[in-house]
């Protein structure tokens, strides 16, 4: 028994604890610990904004956008063989300018703008190849309005009426291919009680 009572007082004794009793019965006082100086940590490292470079799209819409201007003083309205199309809700207006077949269309490049789609693009080439001018004109766009499969027939239209400024001569094959007649047809609207234009919600009898 005594030696376990003093295997016990050892044990405590080997103990040592952060806070000490004060003298004062019942009552802890506790050490606070050391305030942390920040003095010997360094300070982060400055931050350098670099100005990103512009994107090779956007640089080759801005070098379009001179060469258009460069090709058309005055604009679209002061050109000589200037034709509008229209197609749906697209209108499109054309120049004509002699040159070797490039076809831009809002200040880009035909078939990036009109997504590579060969059903559209052999629309704006239909009227040229027809007279065999593809590669005796430029073609200069102005397209809003509509998506753009219309907007692809209206540059067409334009195109074939841009044409005629040129040579009257050239009607007669434009209108046997049917380039020069004006598709009027449109989206029927939709009407009270029905789901859309013509649609009807189910019949029940009972």
């Amino acid at each position: 028994m005594s030696t376990s009572l003093s295997s016990l007082t050892f044990s405590f004794s080997s103990l040592s604890f952060s806070s000490h009793i004060s003298h004062k019965p019942n009552s802890l006082s506790f050490h606070r610990p050391r305030s942390l100086s920040l003095s010997h940590l360094s300070a982060p490292p400055s931050l350098v904004f670099l100005a990103s470079a512009a994107p090779p799209a956007e640089l080759e819409t801005m070098d379009l956008k001179k060469y258009v201007k460069s090709r058309l003083p005055g604009g679209f309205a002061a050109q000589t063989i200037i034709g509008t199309g229209r197609r749906k809700c697209a209108i499109a207006r054309v120049v004509l300018q002699e040159g070797t077949g490039k076809v831009i269309i809002n200040y880009r490049d035909a078939k990036e703008y009109l997504q590579g789609n060969p059903l559209w693009l052999q629309y704006v080439k239909v009227p040229l190849v027809t007279l065999g001018y593809e590669s005796s004109y430029d073609v200069f766009v102005k397209a809003h309005g509509g998506g753009l499969s219309g907007q692809a027939q209206a540059i067409s239209l334009g195109i074939a009426r841009a044409l005629l400024r040129v040579s009257e001569d050239h009607r007669r094959p434009l209108r046997k291919e049917g380039l020069l007649t004006r598709d009027s047809r449109i989206v029927e609207r939709k009407k009270v009680g029905l789901k859309k234009a013509r649609k009807a919600p189910q019949f029940s009898k009972r």
